[in-house]
């Protein structure tokens, strides 16, 4: 990392309305990895960031409870225990490599944001301080560790902050409220490469167009697929999206993770550190249930395991409430100094939202849809894929858009702020080398017109069928039937309610036939990114007949190695307006990288 001063990009140009810009390295996303691959690429190379909300708003922000690393600061760690832990956690469908590399550069992540400014919570030494979480432990599973690296539970916020602060200091152009809407592939001696990417400004209504030698992709997550979600309004899965419909795979779309502790009934995320710091889940009968089945960690078990465990019990008649539909989150025993100094958000978050008081009062929890462990393929180098092993030029991506895959079936709590720290330097990096001797790839004529006549298409419909309907009714369906367990049965009918969705998302219509803030028309084109992605989910579930990790099959309710241990990858093949899934979606598999950890029991 250096402070150089960046290179400037030559004056964008305009033609025929549609504004030209020229960059080295285009970033799309201003999250967390977004930025950090910013902050090695832009003194280095001249750099856009390209994001559709202003940086600090961007779902990195939402994470609470902290970042993961083997600093050893308050008890004996080290990485190799931390790789273990993601494996296992993962449900062993981890790349080790990519594991192996996550937990020893999470060290150095960690460092590098404590001298960007990063004002982390300390020890009385004055060392980083650490606190338990879930399913990180010591001595490869034997009792739980203090590994997550925080500030209080706004960690993700902080880190947002910090990262946006360097990369004024460097000089980064950024490009906010700009909705990237299409990427644009040229064949080049018969293999395409991305040459540039069409972004709708959402204050004037105008495209542009970015031309680069190399772009990244950093667009976060699509948890808006589900009704009950700690997602902001606007992860809609755009980026995903957009390399699904340029042909490119998607991998291990069927594992989306369920946090066990959100607001019931709100899916408002509480923290995992709040177990960390020692709040128990208790049922209807105040038993605190995680001793029976995970007596060693109890409630600091993997997110996945937690999250069945707690639909378990409201399934089995042990549930809460009048309706008996959630458990409890107990954190009155903890007292109200360590409510209100380590955990200020969550407890702020039962009062406004529940009207309940964490240090007086047990908190209603049931699970959220919280994260993605599948995306767009990469190698560890965060180069995209076009399939298992081919590399497309010039094309990156990182963080949770991204699958490389550090998460497997199942995310650790904790290693999503390491991932886009690490993958995101990562990106930047080796963006930069490419640049070194890339050429900039010619632009088709009128790069834009796939994007303008899409836009002119919703704006000027005529159709009767309302954004928000038909995207609740998908919410709901998810929900009720790709949730937290899973049939053959269930998912058949999703696929089947998604498919009369996508012939009446045919027929919708905007009220706002305006140019400038048109929110209604972006929130049409983003129900379309959620209906392809909410398809591959579901297709890719039905597909892997076994349970593990986050994808949890009440029909196949046993792991299987045999047949299973192996990566999902979904291509988009034929017409993708087609009737039915099958027409336009096919399968294959991608072997999963084991160095050093064979699979093994789940015990906990």
């Amino acid at each position: 990392m250096t402070d150089a001063p960046v290179t400037k990009p030559a004056e964008s140009t305009i033609v025929d309305g549609v504004h030209y810009h020229q960059y080295d390295i285009v970033i799309i996303g201003a999250g967390g990895a977004g930025m950090r691959a910013a902050i090695e690429a832009g003194p280095n190379a001249s750099t856009a960031v390209i994001s559709k909300l202003y940086p600090t708003r961007s779902h990195t922000g939402a994470a609470q409870g902290g970042m993961a690393a083997a600093l050893a600061n308050v008890e004996e760690d080290n990485w190799e225990w931390h790789t273990f832990d993601t494996v296992k956690g993962g449900d062993y469908l981890v790349d080790q490599d990519a594991a192996e590399i996550l937990a020893k550069e999470a060290i150095d992540a960690v460092i590098d944001l404590e001298n960007m400014g990063l004002p982390f919570n300390r020890t009385p030494e004055g060392k980083i301080d650490q606190r338990r979480f879930g399913g990180h432990t010591r001595d490869h599973g034997k009792s739980p560790v203090r590994r997550a690296c925080y500030a209080a539970d706004r960690t993700g916020h902080m880190i947002l902050q910090t990262l946006y602060q360097n990369c004024v200091k460097r000089g980064i152009n950024f490009f906010n409220e700009f909705y990237v809407l299409d990427l644009i592939m040229t064949n080049v001696d018969g293999v395409d490469q991305p040459s540039g990417v069409v972004a709708y400004d959402l204050s004037s209504g105008e495209l542009h167009v970015f031309s680069g030698k190399a772009f990244i992709f950093a667009t976060g997550g699509f948890g808006k697929i589900y009704k009950t979600t700690s997602n902001a309004h606007t992860l809609t899965g755009d980026g995903v999206g957009i390399i699904w419909r340029k042909g490119l795979p998607l991998e291990d779309m069927e594992f989306f993770q369920f946090h066990p502790t959100g607001l019931a009934g709100l899916g408002i995320l509480l923290t995992e550190g709040a177990r960390g710091e020692g709040a128990i889940l208790r049922n209807a009968s105040g038993e605190r249930f995680m001793e029976r089945y995970a007596p060693t960690i109890k409630d600091l078990a993997p997110r996945d395991i937690v999250a069945r465990c707690m639909v378990k019990e409201v399934a089995e008649g042990r549930g809460a409430g009048p309706n008996k539909d959630y458990v409890y989150l107990d954190c009155t025993h903890l007292g109200a100094e360590v409510l209100e100094t380590k955990l200020p958000d969550i407890t702020e978050f039962a009062r406004t939202y529940l009207g309940v008081d964490p240090v007086t009062e047990p908190v209603p929890v049931m699970p959220t849809a919280h994260y993605a462990m599948g995306g767009i393929p990469t190698n560890v180098k965060a180069e995209v894929l076009r399939d298992n092993t081919t590399v497309v030029p010039g094309l990156y991506a990182a963080g949770e858009c991204a699958c490389v895959s550090v998460h497997g079936s199942n995310r650790l709590g904790t290693n999503s702020l390491l991932d886009i720290n690490v993958f995101g330097k990562r990106a930047g990096n080796n963006a930069v080398e490419y640049v070194k001797t890339a050429e900039f790839v010619p632009l088709p004529e009128d790069p834009a017109k796939f994007v303008r006549e899409l836009l002119a298409t919703i704006r000027t419909s005529t159709g009767t069928e309302r954004i928000a309907v038909l995207r609740r009714e998908l919410q709901e369906v998810m929900d009720a039937k790709a949730q937290v367990f899973r049939t053959d049965e269930s998912l058949r009918e999703v696929t089947e309610t998604i498919h009369t969705l996508r012939e009446r998302y045919k027929n919708i219509g905007v009220q706002d036939k305006g140019r400038r803030f048109n929110t209604d028309l972006l929130e049409a084109v983003e129900l379309g990114f959620l209906l392809d992605l909410a398809e591959v989910v579901v297709f890719s579930a039905r597909n892997r007949k076994e349970s593990r990790g986050g994808h949890m099959r009440d029909d196949f309710p046993l792991r299987d190695d045999v047949n299973y241990l192996q990566h999902t990858m979904a291509y988009l093949s034929g017409d993708a307006l087609s009737a039915d899934a099958a027409d336009h979606i096919s399968l294959d598999w991608k072997p999963v990288t084991i160095t050093r950890y064979q699979p093994m029991e789940r015990k906990y």
